[in-house]
């Protein structure tokens, strides 16, 4: 039997995947949480073979993630996302997990995903392995995202999305100093001067 614990913080999300994932034979879903604090705690006292995880809640991000391999070395990470894996999927895995699915995937692919990493398998679609393929062999130089940490570039989506330093601390779960450290460190890195700067590069991009 494959333990799942589940996080995403919309409600009917976590209702529908938790039935879907339920009804497999094969597959017990352990706990659901609707945040990083939440799973985290979960994480700890609660068996479990797969987190599927939704990047995007409240408390997530990389740094999520990161954390959760250091509690929990062995469960498998499978990140559940509604960011195209383009934008996402290769700093993901490069981050530790064990594959990633878009949220506009079909039942029968999530599902499958979630098997496949339960077996010690890492699930990567044909489109990412041709961005990690694109990666390996591209020997031009990195955009200027791609230079940026693993906090940077998370402080870099929110603020990309119009949100304020403060909004963007809340849900990072850092202070309003550090996020605003993080905003001058990847402003310099990208050559860049004020948020509107970074809302064009992520539209001109399509990382939004």
């Amino acid at each position: 039997m494959i333990g799942v614990l589940f996080a995403d913080d919309h409600v009917v999300v976590r209702q529908g995947v938790e039935r879907l994932l339920s009804a497999c034979s094969d597959i017990d879903v352990v706990g659901v949480a609707g945040s990083g604090p939440e799973l985290t705690e979960l994480a700890l006292r609660l068996p479990a073979d797969v987190c599927l995880l939704d990047l995007g809640m409240p408390g997530g991000g990389l740094e999520l993630l990161d954390s959760l391999r250091t509690l929990r070395p062995g469960l498998r990470i499978l990140v559940f996302s509604a960011q195209p894996e383009e934008q996402m999927a290769v700093r993901c895995l490069a981050a530790g997990a064990a594959g990633y699915v878009e949220k506009t995937a079909s039942t029968e692919q999530l599902v499958e995903a979630v098997r496949r990493v339960a077996s010690g398998h890492p699930h990567v679609t044909p489109t990412t392995a041709e961005l990690l393929a694109r990666r390996l062999i591209d020997e031009g130089p990195a955009a200027p995202h791609e230079r940026l940490s693993r906090r940077e570039f998370e402080v870099f989506r929110h603020l990309a999305t119009g949100e304020s330093l403060t909004e963007t601390a809340r849900c990072l779960g850092i202070s309003v100093k550090t996020a605003s450290t993080y905003r001058a460190r990847l402003l310099e890195k990208m050559g860049l001067t004020r948020n509107a700067d970074l809302i064009r590069y992520a539209l001109e991009q399509q990382l939004l």
